[in-house]
Parts: C-alpha cells; structure tokens; sequence
C-alpha cells in the first residue's frame, strides 16, 4: 500500500458528538484532543511523515465565550501532552497561523515545544491554530510586499516557490490527502495554497470516533485514485 507522505485532517464533529451524548460542547473538544494523541501514534507506526490537523481557525473566535475560554485552557493543557509525546516519540511540532492573537502564556508554551522538537525526526506534527487560509496568504503578500519596497527583492522575483517560502508551511511538502470528518463537504479555509493537488476524503465520521480502521479508510481510497499532475499520472 502506498502511504501518504502528508496527511492534513480537519478534526470536525466534536461538539455534535458531544451533544449526541447529553454532554457540552467542550467535552467533546477534550475527547477530541484525547483522540488525536491516538491517530498520532497511528500514523507514525504506518509511516506518515507529516500530519497536519485543524484545530482552531480564525473564524472560531466567533464561537460563544464559554466555548472559545474552554478551548483556550485545553489548548494549555494539551501542549504539557504534546510535549511528552513529542519526547517519547520524537515528534517535531510546529503550530501554524498568527499566533499573535494568542495569550502571552500559550505562546510562551508553543515556542518552547517547537524549540524543543525541532530537530526530532520522528513524525512532523503541524498544528493549525488561529489559522486561515486567507490570512496566511495575505500575511504572505504583506511579508513579499515589505521585501520589494526595501528593495530586497524585485516584483519579478516572486515566484510560486517564494511564496511557498513565505507561507506558515516553509519547508514542509504538500498534503497528499486531506481528511474531513463528519460529513461537511468543504475545505473551510484551510491550506488554501497547499491543497492545489491533493486528493480529499470525506467522511460522516465524527472526529472522537474516528480510529485506526477510518484512517485506512482514508488512506485505501488515496490508493484507489489515479493522481495526475499535468496530464501525467503519479504511479
């Protein structure tokens, strides 16, 4: 079986899984969380590279105070986990987005983590938090716009791989395949660069109860398509 090198995963469904249970929103958030230190180790043992999940977008802070507070102290709480899972399995993290808006606390925390696993070569873990697509790409074009009026660079110069350079992702190849759990059959945002090529699944799926068996779901239906690029297939 063909593995992907990049899997990028929209974590959906944890405040209706919740719900489905009698219990709030943010329970469903911390299983959620729960559930991804278990697909970590899942697509580490199958030889996934790079996974890339969604777990907090620009648009969230819209989402009642109680909920985004709630979120807030799991992210906390979830970089002391990600931490020693990092540790334990060599997992390299980096957390994607404009991290500004964050708490001093909270990015006082992820920098540690990305300065601690940065040489690690296990698994490459990208965290998207406060993120959207089009806010790292206006980001991008502030960053080359700066560059070309102190004359570092000239207007001719920008090039897809620049921009790519430029992008949250520097440095990390494109997802093969990107995830959606429960049911909803978009993108909301999300690696809008970065997705040019990839092939998407869907699935109804919640993420709490998305395992090892929907992974290989995922991964089987990457193998059933024909990627081409340019007229000229992959295989």
């Amino acid at each position: 079986m063909n593995i992907p090198n990049h899997v990028a995963i929209i974590l959906d469904g944890n405040g209706r899984w919740a719900k489905k249970k009698g219990m709030p929103r943010n329970y469903g958030h911390i299983q959620g969380a729960k559930n991804l230190e278990v697909i970590i180790e899942e697509a580490h043992n199958l030889g996934i590279k790079y996974l890339t999940v969604y777990a907090f977008s620009t648009e969230n802070w819209n989402r009642p105070k109680e909920e985004v507070d709630g979120l807030m102290k799991l992210l906390r709480n979830y970089m002391k986990t990600c931490l020693k899972t990092a540790s334990k399995n060599r997992m390299s993290v980096r957390v994607i987005g404009d991290k500004s808006r964050l708490d001093d606390d909270i990015q006082k925390r992820i920098a540690e983590l990305e300065n601690l696993t940065r040489d690690y070569e296990g698994i490459h873990l990208q965290i998207a938090i406060n993120y959207g697509g089009r806010d790292e790409i206006r980001r991008c074009v502030q960053t080359l716009t700066q560059k070309v009026c102190s004359g570092e660079i000239t207007s001719d110069k920008i090039t897809e791989e620049l921009i790519s350079e430029n992008l949250d992702t520097a440095g990390i190849p494109d997802p093969d395949l990107l995830i959606r759990t429960c049911k909803e059959l978009r993108i909301s945002n999300f690696l809008l660069w970065q997705l040019a090529y990839s092939e998407f699944y869907f699935t109804e799926v919640e993420w709490p109860d998305f395992d090892k068996a929907e992974l290989m779901k995922a991964i089987e239906a990457y193998n059933n398509r024909n990627r081409k690029f340019g007229n000229v297939s992959e295989q």
